[in-house]
């Protein structure tokens, strides 16, 4: 893994065309990127180390989990070097595929499962998330 320091933390964030998940990231007054939605647009590289923000799709079916896109975007080697950590949100309905995309994406990446919040999150999650990412950042400087 590359090691990069960032003075301030990163996300980069997947959000469907619902935009529950984008909506839950402009709360938390973090720097962003998005991963695109459509396959036109163009391809989202990072040079910087972050945590990734995904919804958990498939429903209830965890091999169906983890959004085509944000696969495309680790499969990226470079944009896989950079991740330091994942926070998921899901569904409860799903039961034991609540959030799964999270230890999915923790085990194929080597990073910490950091946090999981319901669909579009509540303002405990905003806060929890917010300060959980930059003390998280403080204690790593962004490096594992």
């Amino acid at each position: 893994m590359q090691q990069t320091t960032v003075s301030q933390p990163r996300i980069v964030y997947f959000s469907s065309a619902s935009e529950n998940t984008r909506r839950f990231v402009d709360k938390l007054d973090i720097p962003a990127r998005r991963i695109p939605l459509r396959r036109k647009e163009p391809e989202l590289i990072v040079d910087e180390p972050y945590v990734l923000i995904t919804p958990t799709y498939g429903g209830g079916d965890p091999r169906k989990a983890v959004p085509r896109q944000v696969i495309t975007f680790l499969n990226n080697p470079h944009n896989r070097t950079f991740i330091r950590g994942v926070i998921t949100s899901g569904n409860r309905n799903f039961g034991t595929a609540y959030c799964c995309a999270g230890p999915t994406i923790a085990a194929k990446c080597r990073v910490p499962e950091l946090y999981r919040f319901e669909l579009l999150g509540t303002a405990r999650d905003v806060a929890r998330v917010r300060e959980g990412i930059r003390e998280f950042w403080d204690r790593t400087g962004g490096e594992m």
